[in-house]
């Protein structure tokens, strides 16, 4: 009888294993706003790691995060670091492309509570007079742990709903910003 559940728990282990890792290698996540203000307006919000505080969702769940500036002011050559609680976790962003008014691509390290590699990107794309539509998204592949992850909670709906919350605030920040 214990040989029979032995066995019975070994082909539903392997059947579980073969389901995760069948899922997915890659994921992307992205989110688009409309912004009434200019393109180099809105980059702004963005090309800045010091403006982040403002609008990051993850600055709101840990108020008490700590963040660290490193290299160039804005743009490729920033560097920001940052350490919080265990919703935001710790980790380092490097712009690895910058294009004023068009595109940010940013290096993801996230050092805890796992480590992983993404990119995020930013797109800026005038519409119409002066508004802009504002794409960010995140891409990165899925290791087997990520995998067995992605099966319980949403990704997309979670990282995507802080994308949303993100861009609404940037959309607030820049459509208050000066004109230029």
């Amino acid at each position: 009888m214990l040989i029979k559940i032995a066995i019975g728990l070994a082909v539903v282990g392997v059947g579980l294993i073969g389901i995760v890792a069948m899922r997915p290698s890659e994921f992307r996540i992205s989110r688009t706003t409309l912004i009434a203000a200019p393109a180099p307006v809105a980059f702004a919000q963005v090309n800045d790691f010091h403006r982040w505080p403002a609008w990051s969702p993850w600055a709101k769940i840990d108020p008490a995060m700590k963040q660290s500036y490193e290299g160039a002011p804005a743009g490729t050559g920033a560097i920001y670091t940052w350490a919080g609680n265990h919703e935001v976790g710790e980790g380092r962003m490097t712009p690895i492309e910058s294009r004023p008014s068009e595109l940010i691509r940013i290096k993801l390290e996230f050092l805890k509570p796992f480590a992983a590699t993404s990119t995020a990107e930013f797109t800026f794309r005038p519409e119409g007079g002066d508004q802009t539509a504002v794409t960010w998204s995140m891409e990165g592949r899925n290791n087997l742990v990520a995998k067995a992850i992605h099966l319980f909670m949403n990704m997309d709906r979670m990282i995507g709903d802080n994308f949303e919350k993100g861009l609404a605030q940037i959309k607030v920040a820049a459509e208050a910003a000066p004109k230029p």
